[in-house]
């Protein structure tokens, strides 16, 4: 297989997604790199753009993620922040979100992640979801990898703690029936990829010959 190369501007996120691959024995490089977002709210769109400009720049096969947290009743605007997690400011200002939802019953919300993979020919992408609630008030201790702030108010669904209440067997093993855009893109990447790569070099080298 090919190296592949991650790129993202938060090493947390590196640091969780290279221990997945180590398991599965697929060596992958670091490229840290803040891309430049679309100002739109969607995810898909987002991490497409990402994965385009980072192959641009290295030229070799890369894969790029953008996440999502949604939460269903905030104020005024159901399903705020969405994409704009990081430029709203709410993942930097825990303490304001608390304030704002602390009058709301309903504290369900969502991460959902979308990660696109391309080799400068195809764009594949996949999704994960996890789904939980607000706590109402900030828990938990620093975690080296952590994604975002967001993990010290966020309880998984069948769960009790926060994300950085948890230790990292917790976290790994937790019964709330998430799914990994990282995960999905590993399954695939192991068998799917490979054939296609053989099928496609069986089809040129017929009309090469």
């Amino acid at each position: 297989m090919e190296n592949l190369t991650y790129v993202t501007g938060n090493y947390g996120k590196y640091i969780s997604v290279k221990e997945k691959f180590d398991k599965e024995g697929i060596p992958i490089h670091y490229f840290k790199c803040d891309l430049e977002e679309p100002n739109i709210n969607d995810i898909q769109w987002i991490s497409k753009e990402k994965a385009r400009q980072a192959y641009e720049r290295l030229g070799t096969p890369v894969f790029a993620a953008d996440s999502g947290f949604y939460i269903e009743d905030y104020p005024d605007n159901p399903g705020y922040p969405g994409a704009f997690v990081k430029r709203s400011g709410v993942s930097k200002n825990i303490e304001g979100l608390l304030e704002t939802m602390k009058k709301v019953e309903n504290r369900s919300c969502f991460f959902q992640d979308c990660l696109t993979f391309y080799d400068g020919e195809e764009f594949y992408q996949f999704f994960g979801i996890s789904k939980g609630y607000l706590s109402t008030n900030k828990r938990g201790h620093e975690v080296k990898r952590a994604k975002s702030n967001l993990w010290y108010v966020f309880i998984p669904n069948n769960c009790d703690k926060t994300l950085a209440e948890m230790t990292d067997e917790e976290r790994e093993n937790r019964c709330d029936n998430r799914t990994s855009a990282t995960d999905e893109f590993i399954k695939w990447y192991k068998l799917e990829y490979k054939n296609r790569k053989q099928k496609r070099k069986r089809q040129y080298d017929k009309r090469i010959e």
